[in-house]
């Protein structure tokens, strides 16, 4: 990899300025100091979700968004720090450490502090919610250098976890902690249905597995995505090619006829939350992650009730999520071959392209390290 001295008033960085266009490789702004509690970092991964095609998309959209640059799952070194930085355990953060951060909250609104579940904050700050061309600049993953505010949520990464492990358990891993967390776990025995072969859902029958379950099931495409969701536990994979009614005879065969007892929306698709509804058992839980887009779901609101049904919903996680998340990944890591989950990585000239193979299903994770050609 290249080498930069610490940057003094920009970084170099792939900038979003026209949805569906190439990134524009520009030098952004840096704030010329760390306010206390901030920390100036070196990014060394950022890996993609697909949080960010969408954006780059115009599928998830906003007025006064562009220009802006992409990434919010990420990790890196320190450069410079704030007075009174520490991480979210209070530790005193210094020159060196390599960090994760999550998203900002504002500690004040209700979700902070009555509710006491930030991800509901009303003032949530992710890096691509930030202006590339307003203060303070430069704040996700797509760039040499970010800036992590002293609302930024920040976590040491242990030496022993890589950094693509790191960057994705910022927002795919900890999304799916949270989601189970929402869902009150998975009883042993108990039969699990994914909707959703993309990182999350893989990493979704992971941790069903993990959790014991009896049964794994995974619902998606393309192909080589379920060959992979298998390997990380899934015992049954159903293409999108079999119509609902096939898919629903194989999960009835699979679990002895009852139906899944879980099923998590992964994929967000059209269709996902009814096809849900008749997948799950009496009694069973379905938990609503991956459905982002503009278009209202029907739900067979009369089989909901019939079969008693729990609908959750689980909208990302919060620090204690992103922490948990890699330790998981770290005490599965024998059982699972994690590093599967990654494409090969490119440097910030072909962000634009990873972006197209993950909107084309080519690439699970792909991984731009900023530092490279």
């Amino acid at each position: 990899m290249g080498t930069r001295a610490v940057p003094d008033g920009s970084t170099r960085a792939a900038v979003l300025r026209a949805h569906e266009e190439p990134l524009t490789l520009e030098e952004i702004g840096l704030p010329e100091r760390c306010e206390p509690g901030a920390v100036l970092v070196r990014i060394g991964c950022a890996t993609l979700c697909a949080t960010d095609v969408h954006l780059w998309r115009g599928a998830m959209s906003f007025p006064g968004m562009l220009p802006m640059v992409l990434g919010h799952e990420m990790t890196g070194t320190v450069e410079a720090v704030g007075v009174g930085a520490t991480d979210a355990l209070g530790r005193v953060l210094r020159v060196g450490d390599r960090i994760g951060w999550s998203e900002s909250t504002c500690g004040t609104c209700y979700a902070c502090t009555v509710l006491r579940r930030p991800v509901g904050c009303v003032d949530r700050g992710y890096g691509f919610r930030q202006r590339a061309d307003q203060w303070p600049y430069a704040t996700a993953g797509l760039a040499e250098f970010a800036y992590v505010g002293p609302r930024a949520e920040k976590v040491v990464i242990p030496d022993d976890v890589p950094d693509t492990w790191a960057a994705c358990a910022g927002c795919a891993v900890k999304t799916v902690l949270h989601a189970f967390d929402r869902a009150g776990g998975v009883r042993p025995g108990a039969s699990v249905v994914v909707q959703g072969a993309g990182a999350l859902g893989i990493v979704a029958g992971a941790m069903a597995r993990a959790s014991g379950a009896r049964t794994v099931i995974t619902i998606g495409a393309p192909d080589a995505r379920l060959d992979l969701a298998r390997e990380f536990g899934a015992d049954l994979t159903l293409g999108l090619a079999l119509d609902p009614a096939e898919r629903r005879e194989a999960v009835q065969e699979a679990t002895r006829g009852r139906g899944a007892d879980l099923v998590l929306d992964l994929a967000g698709a059209p269709g996902v939350g009814a096809e849900a509804v008749d997948l799950a058992a009496f009694g069973g839980t379905f938990v609503i992650v991956g459905s982002t887009g503009p278009t209202p779901e029907r739900l067979p609101l009369g089989t909901v009730m019939g079969k008693e049904l729990t609908v959750v919903g689980s909208l990302n996680g919060d620090v204690g999520d992103y922490h948990r998340a890699v330790e998981f990944l770290r005490d599965f890591r024998d059982r699972f071959a994690w590093d599967r989950l990654f494409a090969a990585p490119v440097g910030l000239s072909g962000a634009t392209d990873a972006l197209t193979a993950m909107h084309r299903q080519e690439q699970v994770k792909a991984v731009v390290h900023p530092w490279l050609p």
